[in-house]
Protein backbone atom coordinates (compact mmCIF):
# COMPACT_ATOMS: atom_id res chain seq x y z
CA UNK A 1 0.00 0.00 0.00
CA UNK A 2 2.73 2.48 0.88
CA UNK A 3 4.61 1.81 -2.35
CA UNK A 4 1.64 3.05 -4.36
CA UNK A 5 1.69 6.34 -2.47
CA UNK A 6 5.45 6.86 -2.17
CA UNK A 7 6.33 6.36 -5.84
CA UNK A 8 3.87 9.02 -7.12
CA UNK A 9 5.03 11.42 -4.41
CA UNK A 10 8.66 10.95 -5.44
CA UNK A 11 7.75 11.57 -9.07
CA UNK A 12 5.71 14.66 -8.20
CA UNK A 13 8.44 16.06 -5.95
CA UNK A 14 10.94 15.61 -8.79
CA UNK A 15 8.74 17.68 -11.09
CA UNK A 16 8.46 20.49 -8.57
CA UNK A 17 12.16 20.37 -7.72
CA UNK A 18 12.93 20.89 -11.41
CA UNK A 19 10.68 23.98 -11.38
CA UNK A 20 12.92 25.32 -8.62
CA UNK A 21 11.96 26.08 -5.08
CA UNK A 22 8.85 23.90 -5.05
CA UNK A 23 6.81 25.59 -7.71
CA UNK A 24 8.69 28.88 -8.03
CA UNK A 25 8.46 29.52 -11.75
CA UNK A 26 11.32 32.01 -11.77
CA UNK A 27 14.33 31.03 -13.81
CA UNK A 28 16.59 33.45 -11.95
CA UNK A 29 16.08 35.37 -8.74
CA UNK A 30 14.17 38.56 -9.55
CA UNK A 31 15.80 41.91 -8.83
CA UNK A 32 14.37 43.53 -5.72
CA UNK A 33 17.21 45.91 -4.87
CA UNK A 34 15.98 49.50 -5.27
CA UNK A 35 19.48 50.99 -5.58
CA UNK A 36 20.43 48.54 -8.33
CA UNK A 37 17.18 49.22 -10.16
CA UNK A 38 17.71 52.99 -9.85
CA UNK A 39 21.38 53.10 -10.81
CA UNK A 40 21.59 50.36 -13.45
CA UNK A 41 17.97 50.14 -14.52
CA UNK A 42 17.87 53.83 -15.40
CA UNK A 43 19.94 53.12 -18.55
CA UNK A 44 19.03 49.53 -19.40
CA UNK A 45 17.15 46.52 -18.12
CA UNK A 46 18.35 45.72 -14.60
CA UNK A 47 19.69 42.28 -15.48
CA UNK A 48 19.34 39.73 -12.72
CA UNK A 49 22.70 39.09 -11.04
CA UNK A 50 22.06 35.36 -11.42
CA UNK A 51 22.64 35.66 -15.16
CA UNK A 52 26.43 35.96 -14.75
CA UNK A 53 29.08 34.59 -12.38
CA UNK A 54 30.78 36.65 -9.67
CA UNK A 55 33.95 37.12 -11.70
CA UNK A 56 31.97 38.77 -14.49
CA UNK A 57 30.25 41.22 -12.14
CA UNK A 58 33.58 41.99 -10.43
CA UNK A 59 35.26 42.81 -13.73
CA UNK A 60 32.28 44.85 -14.95
CA UNK A 61 32.02 46.90 -11.75
CA UNK A 62 35.78 47.51 -11.86
CA UNK A 63 35.52 49.32 -15.20
CA UNK A 64 32.35 51.43 -15.06
CA UNK A 65 34.06 54.35 -16.77
CA UNK A 66 34.06 52.17 -19.91
CA UNK A 67 30.75 50.35 -19.51
CA UNK A 68 29.91 49.17 -23.04
CA UNK A 69 31.14 52.43 -24.59
CA UNK A 70 29.47 54.58 -21.93
CA UNK A 71 30.71 56.15 -18.73
CA UNK A 72 28.59 54.62 -15.98
CA UNK A 73 30.84 55.76 -13.15
CA UNK A 74 29.34 56.02 -9.70
CA UNK A 75 30.67 57.25 -6.38
CA UNK A 76 32.87 54.75 -4.54
CA UNK A 77 30.30 53.84 -1.89
CA UNK A 78 27.57 53.09 -4.46
CA UNK A 79 29.99 51.13 -6.65
CA UNK A 80 31.10 49.02 -3.69
CA UNK A 81 27.50 48.47 -2.56
CA UNK A 82 26.36 47.39 -6.04
CA UNK A 83 29.42 45.19 -6.58
CA UNK A 84 28.66 43.42 -3.29
CA UNK A 85 24.99 43.03 -4.25
CA UNK A 86 25.84 41.60 -7.67
CA UNK A 87 28.41 39.16 -6.27
CA UNK A 88 26.11 38.06 -3.42
CA UNK A 89 23.36 37.28 -5.94
CA UNK A 90 25.46 36.00 -8.86
CA UNK A 91 24.88 32.74 -10.71
CA UNK A 92 26.94 30.82 -8.13
CA UNK A 93 24.64 32.06 -5.37
CA UNK A 94 21.46 31.33 -7.31
CA UNK A 95 22.09 27.74 -8.33
CA UNK A 96 18.66 26.74 -7.02
CA UNK A 97 17.30 28.67 -9.99
CA UNK A 98 17.25 26.73 -13.25
CA UNK A 99 18.74 29.31 -15.62
CA UNK A 100 21.38 30.54 -13.19
CA UNK A 101 22.56 26.96 -12.82
CA UNK A 102 22.54 26.27 -16.56
CA UNK A 103 24.28 29.55 -17.42
CA UNK A 104 26.98 28.85 -14.85
CA UNK A 105 27.49 25.33 -16.22
CA UNK A 106 27.93 26.75 -19.73
CA UNK A 107 30.81 29.04 -18.73
CA UNK A 108 34.32 27.62 -18.57
CA UNK A 109 36.23 28.37 -15.35
CA UNK A 110 38.68 30.67 -17.14
CA UNK A 111 35.97 32.62 -19.02
CA UNK A 112 34.78 36.02 -17.79
CA UNK A 113 31.84 36.98 -20.01
CA UNK A 114 30.76 40.58 -19.65
CA UNK A 115 27.60 40.06 -21.65
CA UNK A 116 24.93 37.51 -20.93
CA UNK A 117 24.61 37.16 -24.69
CA UNK A 118 28.19 35.78 -24.76
CA UNK A 119 27.42 32.70 -22.68
CA UNK A 120 27.08 29.39 -24.49
CA UNK A 121 23.76 28.77 -22.75
CA UNK A 122 22.30 32.02 -24.05
CA UNK A 123 23.67 31.46 -27.55
CA UNK A 124 22.20 27.95 -27.68
CA UNK A 125 18.80 29.14 -26.47
CA UNK A 126 18.64 31.90 -29.10
CA UNK A 127 20.33 30.25 -32.08
CA UNK A 128 17.14 29.41 -33.97
CA UNK A 129 15.68 32.91 -33.87
CA UNK A 130 15.76 34.37 -37.39
CA UNK A 131 17.97 37.44 -37.64
CA UNK A 132 15.09 39.47 -39.13
CA UNK A 133 13.22 39.14 -35.81
CA UNK A 134 16.19 40.51 -33.89
CA UNK A 135 17.40 43.38 -36.06
CA UNK A 136 14.01 45.03 -36.39
CA UNK A 137 13.89 48.43 -34.67
CA UNK A 138 11.46 47.25 -31.98
CA UNK A 139 13.99 44.68 -30.74
CA UNK A 140 17.43 45.88 -31.89
CA UNK A 141 19.53 43.21 -30.20
CA UNK A 142 19.34 40.08 -28.11
CA UNK A 143 20.39 42.12 -25.07
CA UNK A 144 17.00 43.81 -25.09
CA UNK A 145 15.39 41.00 -23.05
CA UNK A 146 12.18 42.65 -21.92
CA UNK A 147 10.98 43.39 -25.44
CA UNK A 148 10.32 39.71 -26.15
CA UNK A 149 10.44 38.07 -22.73
CA UNK A 150 7.30 39.58 -21.21
CA UNK A 151 8.07 38.25 -17.72
CA UNK A 152 11.84 38.87 -17.68
CA UNK A 153 11.56 41.51 -14.97
CA UNK A 154 10.12 38.79 -12.70
CA UNK A 155 13.06 36.48 -13.39
CA UNK A 156 11.00 34.27 -15.69
CA UNK A 157 12.30 33.63 -19.20
CA UNK A 158 9.86 30.88 -20.12
CA UNK A 159 9.25 30.29 -23.82
CA UNK A 160 5.53 30.48 -23.04
CA UNK A 161 5.93 34.16 -22.19
CA UNK A 162 7.80 35.18 -25.36
CA UNK A 163 6.09 37.60 -27.71
CA UNK A 164 8.29 38.93 -30.49
CA UNK A 165 7.18 42.33 -31.78
CA UNK A 166 5.55 42.10 -35.21
CA UNK A 167 5.63 38.28 -35.02
CA UNK A 168 3.66 37.32 -31.91
CA UNK A 169 4.16 34.41 -29.56
CA UNK A 170 7.25 32.29 -30.05
CA UNK A 171 6.54 28.85 -31.42
CA UNK A 172 9.43 26.44 -31.13
CA UNK A 173 8.93 24.21 -34.17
Amino acid sequence: MYKKIIIPLILISGVYADDDRWGNRNDVAPVKNAIYIKECGSCHFAYQPGLLPQRSWTKMMGNLENHFDSDASLDDATTKYLANYLKANSAEKGIEYKRSRKILQSIRPNEVPLRITQTRYFINKHDEIPKKMIIQKEVGSLANCTVCHTTANKGNYSERAIKIPNYGAWKDD
